[in-house]
């Protein structure tokens, strides 16, 4: 099986279509999305249908869960707020809904995703040390999981019982070992890299990658200008920050 895994989408459609478009050459099985479809950029509705028209496994992450109106705000700095309450006015109810049915962590045998941790998916840890990565490791029940929410691409492994992490685009998989895949974020990318990144896992031949694409970045900020969202949003995708 290949399968093609995107996370942190935030509106961002010219990015989405991007990855899309890539992923369309490389062969996939099916699609995963580690959650974080809306939130941030100007076209959250867009950007649901095109997710859903995936087919994907789907995990909901914390912007979902607010946009839906699941979760309030007072986690979420000033730019996230106003962002997620301009997204509630502009989703309609059924992508509402569909945001409300998302559920926290979603698995096959070959993976098991969650948007922040396993460990208290519905709290939104962020993968960040290895103390959270240690967390989850203790809960895994699969080999592989798949995370993002950090908007930071890398790798937890354990092996031997050695934790280690790294940044490395292709990773081959050894029997004896568990990884924790951060996939980073189509949409609003944070590692200082404003490509979009996504992840591809082929189970066949044990190889995960990550990979990075370049995408219209001044379409979608002139499209967060124009929908009188923060301006800082905008700004940041020139920066990856």
């Amino acid at each position: 099986m290949r399968y093609g895994i995107i996370s942190d989408i935030h509106g961002n459609l010219e990015a989405l279509e991007t990855a899309i478009d890539a992923l369309s050459h490389e062969k996939i099985d099916k699609y995963l999305c580690v959650g974080d479809i809306v939130g941030y950029a100007a076209n959250p509705a867009e950007c649901i249908e095109k997710t859903r028209a995936l087919k994907p496994y789907v995990v909901c992450g914390n912007h979902d869960m607010a946009s839906g109106g699941l979760m309030g705000t007072n986690s979420f700095n000033e730019a996230a707020k106003a962002a997620i309450i301009w997204t509630r006015n502009n989703l309609s109810r059924e992508n509402i809904a569909f945001l409300k049915r998302l559920s926290f962590i979603a698995k096959n045998k070959h993976f098991i995703l969650a948007h922040g941790t396993l460990e208290e998916p519905e709290a939104f840890h962020y993968m960040i040390d290895g103390y959270e990565a240690y967390r989850t490791f203790r809960v895994m029940d699969r080999q592989v999981c798949f995370v993002g929410h950090s908007h930071v691409p890398g790798i937890f492994s354990h092996k031997n019982n050695r934790l280690n992490y790294f940044y490395k685009e292709k990773v081959k998989l050894s029997k004896d070992e568990k990884l924790i895949v951060n996939v980073g974020s189509i949409g609003q990318p944070r590692d200082g890299d404003p490509r979009l990144c996504y992840s591809v896992y082929d189970t066949g031949r044990n190889l995960i990658e990550l990979k990075r694409l370049t995408y219209d970045i001044k379409k979608t900020q002139k499209k967060i200008l124009d929908a009188g969202l923060p301006p800082f949003l905008a700004h940041r995708l020139s920066e990856g920050v």
